[in-house]
């Protein structure tokens, strides 16, 4: 006889979907058709893009100040206030990282493109054409330059990573949530994360991203090509620049296939350590010990200024001051939100185990404090060149080649070529694990928060950031590429906002559950604590067994006296 078949056991569960379609569809269309628009109408895409640019700075440029120096003071609030002992974990959850390992993520998750690409040619940007209204001494015109500088790249936008890593981690490591946006509003929207409204935060989060990271590939790709130019391998011009996006594309595809464990593991160890050499190699062979000492009263001067400069929207100086703070300020802060969801989750995935106060502390200080250190040295470096040497790096009227500026400060090294050489592999790496882990996030999001997403997804995601890059590029440049982070952050700044309320509103419900627990474990025992036993010598005792007030008011009656 044939063996009996076995009953057949529990259905098995069904398969997660490689993609959420309510959020990966429309975000999908949304960058798709803004893209090929781009590419197919380049000057009427650039002609919208600074219609809508010059209407949201006319309009917002106020706002955006205001709810960045917002995000400041709620960081600070987060990271000295009550909640700050409370861990991003199980109460008894250990943090996943030893203290050196997660500064030195945080290391690289501050570093990128932009640091590279405006590390020489902000501060001397604002050197040769400061703030409108801003005057003095060249010496006073540098000292401003790398304050201002400072300003856009230290506590401010580490503020707004706060903001989103703090909310996020404590949905996923407190809370056991998906690695997704929506549900850092689950404390103030409750069960509807799960429908529509969750689905357009993580929509307006997805896109935000890919127009972050598209700026910053662009960026990338504008100073590799001007890098080479100095070089005099090719010249510059939009075919190269579209030519070096395929070619470095093909890298983060390489990259994704390969592996996290792989690929990526290698090329983010391989930034931080040629970053490193650049600063060290620029510190050790220009004027060390000017650098060393502007160091000190740069970050004396930021400090000095910060609440006035944390504030100020250049409101009496026209036309000039709008353009200006569009160019600058507000691009900044547009720039640094659209980035968010990224680095957001990236900060939040590392810091299990963390308290509250450990995360702003560190989120906060140590990146700052690289940037400053970065800017220090290589704008340092061309603001001594320009005040006190030979200068040569501002044009005659006033202006900066912002993608060769760094170059020409390099080439002024010995082995200044081979300087040049190596930043150039800096930025390409740089470009992808940008490029990489840019994309890993977004397929995270537009899967419903899976840690492991398919890899045709990421691939997906890969192509449309470069298809974005090359779209703006086309549109109009660097002012298209300020543009695009400057629109896609107004909506997501209202997601902040929002997330920024639920955060506080989950740290006030859980301090008021854990203060409900307390009360409820010395109920027997609360006269011991506090005192409410302790017999009164100026006051008669009640007789026994009639209630005392504190009883009527608890339908106690009170305890016999002492025997006389």
């Amino acid at each position: 006889m044939p063996p009996p078949v076995p009953p057949p056991g529990p259905p098995a569960p069904p398969a997660a979907r490689a993609v959420a379609p309510r959020v990966f569809w429309p975000s999908a269309v949304v960058t798709l058709a803004a893209a090929v628009l781009a590419i197919l109408t380049p000057a009427t895409a650039g002609e919208v893009l600074g219609a809508v640019q010059g209407a949201i700075v006319r309009g917002f440029s106020w706002y955006y100040v205001l709810v960045v120096a917002f995000f400041v003071g709620l960081s600070l609030w987060f990271g000295l206030g009550r909640h700050g002992d409370l861990r991003l974990g199980r109460d008894d959850d250990e943090p996943e990282f030893s203290t050196r390992s997660w500064f030195a993520l945080l290391f690289a998750a501050g570093m990128g493109i932009g640091l590279v690409f405006y590390g020489v040619s902000e501060p001397l940007s604002h050197f040769a054409s400061p703030r409108p209204g801003v005057t003095g001494t060249p010496g006073q015109l540098a000292q401003q330059a790398l304050s201002q500088t400072y300003l856009h790249w230290g506590l401010h936008a580490w503020a707004i990573y706060v903001v989103v890593g703090l909310a996020l981690a404590y949905a996923i490591h407190r809370r056991g949530r998906p690695v997704s946006i929506r549900w850092a509003l689950e404390p103030l929207l409750g069960r509807r994360v799960r429908g529509a409204w969750g689905d357009v935060v993580d929509v307006v989060a997805l896109v935000g991203t890919l127009f972050g990271v598209a700026t910053s590939l662009g960026l990338g790709v504008l100073q590799i090509g001007s890098g080479l130019g100095s070089i005099g391998l090719v010249e510059p011009s939009t075919g190269l620049q579209v030519l070096l996006i395929a070619l470095i594309t093909l890298g983060v595809l390489a990259s994704v296939l390969s592996g996290v464990g792989r690929g990526m593991k290698w090329l983010s160890n391989a930034n931080l350590a040629l970053a490193g050499l650049l600063l060290v190699l620029v510190l050790v062979l220009g004027p060390t010990l000017f650098l060393l000492r502007e160091l000190v009263q740069g970050i004396g001067a930021y400090l000095q200024g910060f609440i006035g400069l944390s504030f100020h929207v250049t409101a009496l100086q026209g036309r000039a001051g709008e353009e200006w703070q569009g160019a600058w300020t507000t691009f900044y802060w547009g720039w640094w939100m659209s980035w968010a969801p990224f680095v957001g989750i990236f900060i939040a995935r590392i810091s299990r185990g963390r308290t509250v106060r450990q995360f702003v502390t560190g989120v906060l200080a140590v990146p700052t404090l690289v940037t400053f250190v970065w800017f220090a040295v290589l704008g340092g470096t061309a603001l001594h060149r320009e005040v006190f040497g030979s200068g040569g790096l501002v044009a005659d009227d006033g202006s900066v080649d912002l993608e060769g500026a760094l170059f020409a400060v390099l080439q002024d090294l010995p082995g200044g070529t081979l300087a040049v050489v190596g930043a150039l592999v800096l930025i390409a790496v740089f470009f992808i694990t940008s490029s990489d882990s840019g994309a890993l996030v977004m397929a995270m999001i537009a899967s419903g928060g899976q840690l492991e997403p398919r890899r045709w997804v990421r691939v997906f995601f890969v192509l449309v950031s470069a298809l974005l890059a090359v779209a703006l590029l086309l549109s109009g440049g660097l002012t298209a590429l300020q543009t695009a982070a400057i629109i896609i952050a107004l909506p997501f700044s209202v997601v902040m906002l929002a997330m920024a309320a639920a955060t506080v509103r989950a740290f006030g419900r859980e301090a008021r559950a854990y203060e409900r627990a307390r009360r409820a474990a010395l109920v027997d025992h609360i006269g011991e604590y506090y005192g409410l036993e302790v017999e009164r010598t100026d006051v008669e005792d009640p007789p026994a067994g009639r209630p005392s007030r504190w009883g009527r008011r608890r339908g106690r009656t009170a305890r016999p006296g002492p025997p006389a």
